[in-house]
């Protein structure tokens, strides 16, 4: 809008310089490049993220095993622990375990269990890859689609940015010119500017 009234500001000036035009069509190119590249970018960034993603979703859902472990005993007290794919923080506990991989070896180990109180014999979910390793949970389509939105709004942010450093800086250059075009000015008029006698 600024950049709208920039260029009717100066449209029937006398004052009107060219780069003052020239800044007021580059404030008006830069609104319409914030307003019409930085959404695309935006959609664009965010389309190809949620695609990587839910395709990582599928490809965790065929190597992540949610297999059932038993508690062998107690290995030290409870520890919290946030899981990166819920707010809530859980209590966990270190506990010697065994289960069986899906590749069905019979595994043994230290893991973190989801038990308040472990006691030898009880049971619990445990994610592990194809042969038995333990491993994240798999990434949620939701999840996925929260960090791919997540990315289209910053790509965005960063186009606007972007744009709006580029207009600066040429902004800056334009006044440094025009600032240097004025010392000569006053150069050439020289010491005696303004003085009776001199023809000014």
């Amino acid at each position: 809008m600024r950049a709208l009234s920039g260029l009717w500001r100066w449209r029937g000036n006398p004052l009107r310089r060219g780069t003052d035009v020239a800044e007021a069509w580059l404030a008006l190119v830069a609104l319409l490049l914030v307003v019409a590249a930085a959404p695309a970018v935006g959609s664009l960034v965010g389309t190809t993220a949620q695609d990587s993603l839910q395709r990582a979703v599928v490809g965790q859902r065929h190597s992540h095993h949610l297999v059932t472990a038993t508690v062998v005993r107690k290995l030290s007290d409870a520890l919290p622990e946030t899981d990166p794919d819920t707010s809530a923080a859980q209590i966990r506990s270190r506990v010697l375990a065994d289960w069986t991989a899906p590749d069905g070896t019979r595994q043994h180990g230290p893991v973190l269990a989801s038990l308040k109180s472990p006691h030898q014999g009880d049971h619990f979910g445990l994610w592990t890859d194809p042969h038995g390793r333990i491993t994240t949970r798999p990434l949620d389509p939701a999840t996925a689609t929260t960090h791919a939105v997540l990315a289209g709004i910053g790509a965005a942010l960063a186009t606007a940015a972007l744009v709006e450093a580029g207009r600066r800086l040429v902004v800056w250059r334009m006044v440094r010119r025009r600032y240097a075009r004025w010392d000569q000015a006053w150069d050439r008029a020289g010491p005696d500017w303004g003085k009776a006698g001199t023809g000014s």
